[in-house]
């Protein structure tokens, strides 16, 4: 991506469909405020994983609602503005649907890519760096064909409500353990970075998944930075003359580490 006087702007985990239909359109009108007033300025928008708290594209169904969301997407990609969106581990079954009438860049896997003179490694964020093996083998067996074919196989109403159930029986198990900043020799993502930083030079590495905003130095002028939620913090990353920065919304100030 070229160097460019205007701004990349980053978000991710709206998790749209919990707690309640009702709280979800809601956070789905401020998300859709947020986009319309980055896209004055934006030269791309990353929106990195866990968007939908589920998502599964049957071959001729998709889950209902979220309509205002992927309506503003369209308009901006129709505007000639580039939306890259990641797949989560909430979201990651999605097909092709969103690229064809949405216009979006679809990414599964992280990636790294230049911009404003800096070089950034992006992607969700689950399944990378040490321990959490029970999850890793289960994306694994997620991501498989014929699990996703017999999946498939079950009626919308059947699937997605049983796919719903578990989604917010594993965030009630989780509780607010994922809240909890656990020192930077423990936090996985940074951990993963550091051994990415072995190999190659990056600038900025942009995860979301953790749900809580970081900004952590990683030494040799690189830093990680978790882009935090909108189920409680509302923090989104912005890319402006080579340095990224957290902001809150709908304030759009500077997010205060302090509050961890």
């Amino acid at each position: 991506m070229s160097t460019s006087s205007k701004k990349i702007y980053f978000a991710s985990d709206f998790h749209l469909g919990v707690p309640t239909a009702e709280k979800s359109l809601v956070r789905e009108k401020l998300i859709v405020r947020w986009l319309d007033e980055v896209s004055k300025d934006a030269e791309a928008i990353f929106l990195v994983g866990d968007i939908f708290d589920f998502w599964f594209e049957y071959k001729h169904a998709i889950p209902k609602g979220f309509v205002r969301l992927q309506g503003k997407i369209a308009e901006l990609t129709d505007r000639g503005i580039p939306v890259h969106f990641f797949t989560g581990n909430h979201d990651m079954w999605m097909f092709g649907y969103h690229e064809k009438e949405l216009g979006i860049i679809m990414h599964k896997a992280p990636f790294v890519f230049e911009a404003q003179g800096k070089k950034i490694f992006i992607g969700h964020g689950d399944g990378l760096g040490p321990g959490d093996h029970g999850y890793k083998f289960i994306k694994k067996v997620f991501a498989n064909r014929f699990f996703q074919w017999c999946f498939a196989r079950l009626h919308p109403n059947f699937g997605i409500g049983i796919a719903n159930y578990f989604s917010r029986s594993s965030r009630a198990a989780t509780g607010d353990e994922d809240e909890k900043y656990l020192g930077e020799d423990q936090e996985w993502l940074a951990i993963y970075a550091k051994e990415v930083l072995q190999k190659e030079h990056v600038d900025y590495f942009v995860f979301g998944h953790r749900h809580l905003p970081l900004n952590i130095d990683l030494g040799n002028n690189s830093t990680y930075f978790n882009l935090g939620d909108w189920l409680k913090y509302y923090t989104y990353g912005v890319l402006e003359n080579g340095e990224f920065k957290l902001k809150t919304y709908p304030s759009n100030e500077l997010y205060d580490f302090s509050v961890r």
